[in-house]
Formats: C-alpha cells, sequence, structure tokens
C-alpha cells in the first residue's frame, strides 16, 4: 500500500510559478499511475493531470494545458507539477493519487495524499 505526501504549495502571484512534488513511500511507486487533482472552496474535486507509468502518455485538463506540466522520477518515488503562468482561478488545495489504472475519474483512485494550498493573488 502506498502513502504519498504532497509538498510545495504557497502563496504565489499571479503569472509566477510553483513545483508540487508527490513523495510516495511503502509501495512499489514505479507500478502506480500518478494523477494530480485539485479542489476549490465550493467546488467539487476536479482532474488537472494524470501521468502514466512509463511517462509516455500524459492527459490534462483543458484548462491548464500550455501552462502545467507533470513529470516522474521513478527511481526517486516522486511525481511532479510544475505549474507556470498561475492565474487567480488556480487556488485550490492540490492532491496527488495513485492506482493502477489510468484513469480521470477521481472516484477510481484509492491511494491519495493530505494535500497542499496553491493560492493566487491577483
Amino acid at each position: 500500500q502506498v502513502q504519498l505526501v504532497e509538498s510545495g504549495g504557497g502563496l504565489v502571484q499571479a503569472g509566477g510559478s510553483l513545483r508540487l512534488s508527490c513523495t510516495a513511500s511503502g509501495g512499489a511507486f514505479s507500478n502506480y499511475v500518478i494523477a494530480w487533482f485539485r479542489q476549490a472552496p465550493g467546488r467539487e474535486r476536479e482532474f488537472v493531470s494524470v501521468h502514466s507509468i512509463s511517462g509516455g502518455y500524459i492527459s490534462q485538463a483543458d484548462s491548464v494545458k500550455g501552462r502545467f506540466t507533470s513529470s516522474r522520477d521513478n527511481a526517486r518515488n516522486v511525481a511532479y507539477l510544475q505549474m507556470n503562468a498561475l492565474k487567480p482561478e488556480d487556488t485550490a488545495i492540490y492532491y496527488c493519487a495513485a492506482d493502477r489504472r489510468l484513469t480521470r475519474d477521481a472516484n477510481l483512485y484509492n491511494y491519495w495524499g493530505q494535500g497542499t494550498q496553491v493560492t493566487v493573488s491577483s
């Protein structure tokens, strides 16, 4: 069973950048698909990005295409979400999730981190 811990959130001005990390332990990281989701106050959790185990396939939400880049380092058991050109509407708690299946559906992920807050000021 894999445990996930996100880090790297914070407060940034619009147009700025942040890099989130998702560090895994307790399981074979290279066996899991890693996805990123976010949840803003009063809104449902939404899909951001999903990265295949090999890194050969990435799917992203339209709202972040061209601005966010996901990657993973299987040797270090870490996944990253590089966020550039941040907008106030990107403000949310960001979560990483892991499972065996490659999907954009949050309900199908069994393993979640605790989340990290990202706040973008205008």
